[in-house]
């Protein structure tokens, strides 16, 4: 067997349970126990716990609170518990677990021979994998990271006998094979396996690099096979063991265990996912059989269309109630899967979800009819954006840093007392600034024209098929029925300031970016009269009078900007109405939004000042509490205040006969949903190893990560402030995602079918899917695994035949 061919390969399957990272500017929300996915749940934490030292599930503590608030009906804990053998009493229970856990905790200050190698690995990883933040680049990263780490070694004064790295062959494969010479082959697998995980943030960071191909891989590539040769070869020159200790890969027993494995604490999630699922199907199933309709009937007065994030749950009930508006919900990246560069972005980022790849490049382009308006934000940008540099390089050289302080000291001293006293007022003048400056969607338009041999690796905008193609998807996975004179395709972006993890609040459908370039891509193919014409072809009957707009609904402050640039006279009206309208909503939805952030003074003034506040912690809640995501038309849920806790996805079964718009959504969004869902989940139940501590002692580190102190792993969840109300009390419930779709169960069936993925996490415990049929007054069909279903008639237990046309079967006595 030759080592050259297999050592990589190893390596990846090795790699496998550590999941990906996104860099910190582009923040992607995902399970950090992805590659246990696999398994059922409770194994999979179990494993996580002994490979990572994450708990899985939540403390008793939190169980407790949660029963005695109600939010843990007793009777379904009852039956939860003696399914699977617990027959002791809820605090009984509780108590044991909290005992066992106590007990089982490991120590916080214990220390290995390999923190002594990670301490240096993550010196020498941090230079390497910077992105534009440091001033001074390591040298010889374009060579990649083995060879860059081979060149300062030796130059390093702490390292001992560092002219002995010399010895080490320059092949990274060849390298690591020489280390292992004395090591069996059949120990390779769970020593790289052990190696990687000991920085899982920072392999993760490296295994999304790998797998990408931005300006920044190319200038500086790494491979987990550089990244394990350097570490093994920094082990041995150190001289410490290269194998795991014997304790690492013994299974954890921290939590109690009943007869067929489940875990006393899965039981307790369960009913508490069970209580909360229970009241989310029971208003799917009551609206269902009693249909209600958009007010009389006619024509919406404007339809917009909202991204599935559980914010924009909140928005949609606020301007519904503004007047005859539909609200649709659909992915934030609009269906388009492009690679975006703004007019004046130094690089372009893959504006979709991360489990596509991006297929046409869409750069921003300056229309010659707003002429004035470009270069009004020329000026201005050429202004600023010197500036700033200026700013950084005076404050960042240890020369200059004090003659500027004594030299604009007051100044600069007022504008940060401003900043931290009075940030409500800095925002109305940044808001004044906006107003007077054009943005680039005032001047620019998506550039569409098809180009197969552009300078980009991919093709440059979209052929005229590709287009209908686009449109007529949006259409059908949302349901359409008719078109409004005005229709808005309305993305979404946050406003934060001094927040490293600012694109946490972006589009998560967008890979952490804003969602404005997305909804604008989509209404400039709507607008185009050949794809009109190639719509009402295929059945989609658009009025002559409707025009489409984009819109970018900003998550902070929920403001929701209109691009009307281009808007005939004719609409100017309709348009100018449904600001107003928006003007309205946003002051509904900021005072419920920033209430339960505990405001003195709830309403859209505290979400401005937390916009432009730079001490402000708490921007926004994020998708904290996201529990439930619900795939239907918009009269199951319209007249219901959902508290922002689900993802809503438009979706009517009876315009879909084929069944492949819900093919669609099942195999992409909820997957997506899922991601989004357990990253809160696993930074609520242990923020120190899933999440990212405090943000008040983090540590920003080459624009990709943060610390918790000057060094170690990359932190990779997320951040305390946004999950917690207070020190000891969590705002997110850390529920597993309950999935209800409003559809034929056989249809629903079919798309688990031609989605394995999909049905893969169900059927392991990560996620739950109830069914509401219509076709059945309303029935609900909970999800049993392996494509059965079971439902409930008169008490009684009654499994469903998976397969299409099927009826119920016998009930279970």
């Amino acid at each position: 067997m030759n080592a050259n061919d297999t050592i990589p390969d190893r390596i990846e399957q090795a790699a496998t349970t550590v999941g990906r990272v996104w860099p910190l500017h582009s923040f992607v929300t995902a399970n950090p126990l992805s590659g246990f996915e696999d398994r059922p749940f409770h194994e999979a934490v179990e494993q996580a716990e002994s490979l990572f030292g994450g708990r899985g599930y939540p403390s008793a503590e939190l169980f407790r609170a949660a029963f005695e608030a109600g939010q843990i009906d007793p009777e379904t804990l009852r039956s939860e518990l003696a399914a699977h053998g617990y027959d002791e009493d809820p605090e009984t229970l509780l108590a044991k677990m909290e005992s066992e856990f106590e007990a089982t905790s490991p120590g916080t200050d214990e220390t290995t021979p390999q923190d002594e190698v990670d301490e240096f690995l993550t010196k020498w990883l941090a230079a390497f994998l910077d992105e534009g933040h440091a001033s001074w680049s390591m040298p010889n990263r374009e060579q990649g990271f083995y060879a860059a780490f081979r060149s300062v070694a030796r130059h390093d004064g702490s390292l001992p006998n560092r002219t002995a790295l010399a010895a080490y062959p320059d092949d990274p494969t060849e390298a690591i094979e020489s280390v292992l010479a004395d090591v069996p082959e059949s120990k390779w697998t769970p020593l790289f396996e052990y190696h990687l995980s000991r920085l899982p943030g920072w392999t993760g960071l490296i295994k999304q690099r790998a797998a990408t191909e931005r300006d920044w891989e190319t200038a500086s590539p790494i491979t987990l096979t550089e990244y394990l040769a350097a570490r093994l070869v920094l082990t041995a020159h150190l001289g410490e063991s290269l194998e795991p200790p014997s304790e690492w890969t013994a299974a954890s027993t921290r939590d109690s265990r009943s007869n067929d494995g489940v875990p006393l604490a899965e039981c307790w999630l369960r009913a508490w996912e069970a209580t909360y699922r229970e009241q989310l199907v029971e208003t799917v199933s009551e609206t269902t059989r009693s249909a209600p309709t958009l007010g009389d009937g006619g024509r919406p007065d404007a339809q917009l269309v909202f991204c599935i994030d559980t914010r924009s749950e909140i928005i949609r009930r606020h301007i519904e109630a503004t007047g005859a508006y539909e609200t649709y919900g659909y992915a934030g990246f609009f269906g388009i899967p492009m690679r975006y560069q703004g007019y004046d972005a130094d690089v372009a980022v893959d504006a979709c979800p991360p489990i596509l790849d991006a297929e046409h490049f869409v750069a921003d382009q300056p229309v010659a009819e707003h002429g004035h308006d470009h270069d009004q934000y020329d000026t201005w940008a050429e202004t600023t954006s010197a500036a700033k540099k200026a700013l950084k390089s005076l404050t960042s050289n240890a020369a200059t840093v004090f003659s500027f302080v004594e030299t604009t000291g007051s100044a600069y001293g007022a504008a940060l007392t401003a900043r931290t006293l009075l940030p409500s007022r800095v925002y109305d003048l940044l808001d004044a600034a906006d107003e007077r400056v054009p943005s680039h969607a005032d001047f620019c338009e998506p550039g569409l024209d098809y180009d197969p041999h552009g300078e980009s690796a991919l093709p440059h905008g979209l052929s005229t098929a590709e287009k209908v193609e686009y449109a007529e998807t949006a259409f059908d996975l949302m349901g359409w029925d008719e078109f409004a004179r005005v229709v808005a395709f309305v993305g979404h972006a946050s406003q934060t300031s001094n927040n490293p993890f600012e694109s946490s609040l972006d589009c998560g459908a967008c890979a952490g970016n804003p969602g404005g370039p997305s909804a604008r891509v989509l209404a400039t193919i709507c607008n185009d009269e050949e794809v009109k014409s190639a719509l009402r072809d295929r059945g989609f009957d658009i009025p002559a009078d409707t025009v489409f707009v984009a819109g970018e609904h900003n998550t902070t402050t929920d403001e929701v900007t209109l691009f009307t640039a281009d808007v005939p006279a004719s609409h100017e009206r309709d348009v100018e109405q449904l600001r107003a309208d928006l003007e309205t909503a946003k002051e509904g939805a900021t005072a419920e939004r920033t209430d339960s952030m505990g405001a003195s003074s709830p309403g859209a003034r505290d979400a401005e000042r937390r916009a432009a506040d730079w001490a402000e912690t708490r921007p926004e809640w994020g998708l904290a509490g996201n529990a439930g995501f619900v795939v239907g038309p918009r009269s199951l849920t319209q007249d219901v205040n959902l508290d922002g806790r689900s993802f809503l996805h438009s979706y009517d079964w009876e315009k879909d006969d084929s069944g492949e718009a819900l093919a669609a959504i099942v195999g992409g969004p909820l997957v997506v949903t899922q991601w989004i869902n357990s990253q809160y989940y696993f930074s609520t139940v242990d923020n120190a190893v899933y999440g990212s501590g405090s943000k008040v002692t983090q540590n920003p580190v080459g624009n990709v990560g943060v610390y918790q102190g000057n060094g170690g792993d990359l932190m990779t969840g997320l951040p305390l402030q946004s999950l917690m109300a207070s020190d000891d009390v969590p705002y997110h419930q850390p529920l597993r995602l309950s999935t209800v779709i409003h559809a034929p169960v056989e249809r629903v069936t079919d798309s688990l079918e031609a989605n394995a993925d999909a049905a893969r996490l169900l059927d392991n415990g990560w996620l739950s899917l109830t069914v509401v049929d219509p076709t059945r007054d309303g029935a609900a069909f909970h999800y049993d695994g392996d494509l059965s279903w079971t439902t409930h008639e008169e008490g009684a237990r009654v499994e469903v035949d998976a397969k299409p046309e099927a009826a119920p079967i016998a009930a279970d006595d």
